[in-house]
């Protein structure tokens, strides 16, 4: 059985483990905070309840056969036997540059290493590892289980062979693969975090309420979520870091970021992961 290693167990690590384990692979989801890992199991057993419940596709996903599948730990030196190694880090380039050159002498010649980011350069992040050709861009959409596609990003020394087995890896998940070219933000987040940064300056400017704004989206445009819903739910930390990345790759205006994001960032209101963002979710 193919092993898939997980670096970050945020909500994106735990969504990947959880669906590569659901589609047969054995995962070492890795963090480097012990609390977070020994979190993983209860956590794990809560979102696989609430996938099977939201999807028919998720319906016969087994909880104890996810679980028996995914090993939590510390130890970064586990993803060494690896097929791939899925990196899901916060949105830093600092944090990320400091994790590859841990894990360099770590991979084997036969390791590739997807990033799963949604704005860092996967060409400068593949430069800090012995062979730029094993290392590619799988922008998972959240959340993980429920949405069929995956942008997959080609770097600048990203190998043709690497393409092809991420598109493999991609397909055995169930999703389609959609290969794009390495540019920062790529084409999801270049375009959705426009949209979710514009809706803020809305909000801000007290042209309409999140309600207002959402719906216009949703009722007019037949989205099935609204900017500011889509916001809550990647995490407001994760939009105005990314929002951040783009305006400082591209030195264009139009990713300056909301004083109103920023604002609601420093007050703790992240969105869903911390019951309050745009919208109050209960915790």
């Amino acid at each position: 059985m193919a092993t898939v290693g997980v670096i970050g167990a945020g909500v994106m690590g735990k969504d990947v483990a959880i669906t590569c384990a659901a589609n047969g692979y054995d995962v070492v989801l890795v963090d480097h905070d012990s609390d977070v890992t020994s979190a993983v199991p209860g956590q794990i057993r809560g979102l696989v309840r609430k996938f099977r419940m939201m999807s028919p596709d998720a319906s016969d996903w087994k909880t104890d056969d996810i679980l028996g599948a995914v090993r939590a730990t510390t130890d970064l030196a586990e993803v060494a036997k690896a097929d791939w190694v899925v990196e899901n880090i916060v949105e830093d380039h600092a944090a990320k540059e400091r994790l590859y050159l841990e894990l360099r002498p770590l991979l084997s010649d036969a390791t590739r290493v997807a990033v799963n980011t949604s704005c860092i350069s996967i060409t400068k992040l593949g430069a800090l590892l012995a062979d730029p050709g094993q290392v590619i861009g799988i922008h998972f959409m959240n959340p993980v289980p429920l949405l069929g596609a995956a942008e997959v990003v080609r770097g600048f020394h990203t190998s043709d062979d690497t393409v092809a087995q991420a598109r493999d890896f991609v397909g055995t998940l169930g999703k389609k693969a959609i290969v794009v070219n390495d540019m920062p933000g790529f084409v999801a987040n270049r375009l959705s975090h426009l949209f979710m940064n514009e809706a803020a300056f809305l909000v801000g400017d007290g042209v309409a309420e999140p309600e207002q704004i959402d719906a216009v989206f949703k009722l007019g445009y037949g989205h099935k979520m609204g900017p500011l819903e889509t916001a809550d739910l990647i995490g407001l930390d994760t939009v105005v870091n990314s929002l951040n990345v783009l305006h400082e790759e591209f030195q264009d205006p139009k990713f300056r970021c909301s004083p109103t994001l920023k604002k609601m960032v420093a007050a703790g209101l992240l969105g869903r992961k911390s019951g309050q963002g745009f919208y109050s979710y209960g915790h």
